[in-house]
Order: C-alpha cells, then sequence, then structure tokens
C-alpha cells in the first residue's frame, strides 16, 4: 500500500506542478513504486483538467477570455514539460536534415528558432482548440481528452524501446497487469464521463499514437522522454480537433 500512494505521489510530482512533498526514507526507485507511477498518470490529466474546468467555472462571466485563460493555465499545471519535448523534438528533427547527431542536438539545454517556432504552432493550435470545447461546453469530452493522450503514453512505453534510463525503467517497472488494469478502469471512467461511442476515440488515440511513433522512430531514429511529451501534446491537439469538428 505504501508503495501505491508513494507512485500516486511520485506521479502528480512529476507531471504536475501540485504541491507534493516526500519524506527522506521515501524510495521512488523502486520498480512497485514506478509501476504505479505510471498506472496513475491518466489520473494526473483528470484532475488537471478538472481545476482547468474549476477556473473556467469562476471565470465565466468573461466566456471568451475565461476559456483562453483557463487553456493557457492547463499549460501551467503540467509545468509546460510537455511542451518544452515539442521545443527539443522540433530541434533535432531539423538538425538530423542538416546531418547532425540528433540525440545530441536534442539533449543540449539550449533551443533554436525551428524548436520554438514549432512549440508556439502547438501552443496556438492547443489553446484555440482547448477553448472552443470550453465555450461550447463541452466539459466532459474535454475530461476525456486528458486522460485519453495520458493513457495513450502509458501504450507508448508499454510496447516501446526507448533511450532513455528513466523510461526504460518504466518500461521495466510497468507490469502487464497493471497495464490492462489501466486501460479497463480509465475506460470505464470515460463510460462514466462520456457514453460508450466515445471508446473510439480511445482506439483513434491508439492508432494516432502508432503513427506519431512511427513518425518520430524514422525521424529521429530513437524515441526517449521528450518523444513521449511530443506524443501527448500531438495527440491532444488531434482528438480536441476530432472532438470539436468532426465527432459532435
Amino acid at each position: 500500500m505504501n508503495n501505491l500512494f508513494l507512485g500516486l505521489k511520485f506521479v502528480f510530482s512529476y507531471f504536475s506542478i501540485l504541491p507534493v512533498s516526500f519524506k527522506k526514507e521515501d524510495d521512488l526507485s523502486k520498480k512497485e513504486v514506478l509501476n504505479y507511477t505510471l498506472f496513475f498518470l491518466p489520473l494526473v490529466g483528470f484532475v488537471l483538467g478538472l481545476l482547468t474546468l474549476a477556473l473556467y467555472s469562476f471565470l465565466d462571466s468573461i466566456p471568451f477570455l475565461a476559456a483562453i485563460i483557463s487553456s493557457c493555465v492547463y499549460f501551467v499545471l503540467y509545468g509546460f514539460i510537455h511542451t518544452e519535448a515539442v521545443l527539443d523534438v522540433s530541434d533535432a528533427i531539423y538538425a538530423k536534415h542538416s546531418g547532425k547527431d540528433a540525440y545530441k542536438i536534442i539533449k543540449e539545454p539550449t533551443v533554436g528558432a525551428i524548436g520554438v517556432l514549432y512549440a508556439l504552432i502547438f501552443v496556438v493550435l492547443k489553446i484555440s482548440l482547448f477553448s472552443y470545447l470550453l465555450m461550447n461546453e463541452h466539459f466532459l469530452e474535454f475530461l476525456s481528452i486528458l486522460v485519453i493522450s495520458r493513457i495513450s503514453i502509458q501504450f507508448s512505453v508499454y510496447f516501446f524501446t526507448f533511450r532513455s534510463s528513466f523510461v526504460s525503467l518504466l518500461c521495466d517497472s510497468f507490469t502487464q497487469k497493471s497495464f490492462l488494469v489501466s486501460i479497463v478502469l480509465y475506460s470505464l471512467l470515460i463510460l462514466f464521463l462520456t457514453d460508450f461511442s466515445f471508446l473510439l476515440i480511445l482506439v483513434f488515440a491508439f492508432l494516432f499514437t502508432l503513427l506519431i511513433v512511427n513518425f518520430l522512430k524514422k525521424a529521429l531514429g530513437f524515441l526517449n522522454g521528450d518523444a513521449l511529451g511530443f506524443i501527448l501534446e500531438s495527440l491532444e491537439i488531434i482528438l480536441a480537433f476530432v472532438v470539436a469538428f468532426i465527432w459532435l
């Protein structure tokens, strides 16, 4: 039970800016802890989504600004960790086109103009689409997208190999039982929020994940932690577009 609780705390401390404290004796490197860390990842999306919706509700007297502000705050709530990944991945892809070592570029602390421009495009698209969903009161669909995008991260970690010590440790720690229980549990959550037909969005998400992963493997020659952030950001944009302009 202590490992489960530590995994729950660790996932919120790593993938959000929500305040979480640990004791000196807490061992976060244990496989059991990391297994639960990945298991609870979709819950992070759900909680951050609830906080985003709460802010939008508080500012509902100015719906247009409320939608934009709330969408921006969602970025802040996960500490821009996934957006930063878009910067690094975009830079690395274009560096490889120039014959440079993509892995070396992606690990550099600095970022180039190409990465900034692509990240800006991602941010503008995401804020626009999320604002549209909020202003049209597609709140439950919004929550489901944030959960599904993180289920796809679990899917990626479980089925693919990564050139990253931390992600590789997550891969080794995430058990088949946890993965299957996670799929069932969060699918039930999505059903509770929406309806059975919305599970097709989850299927689409897995297909899009495969496409994005294959693109990154060809463009970079490897997958790492930044690739996961790129996958999440891409999926949230794609799924928001599908829900806003095709699904509803």
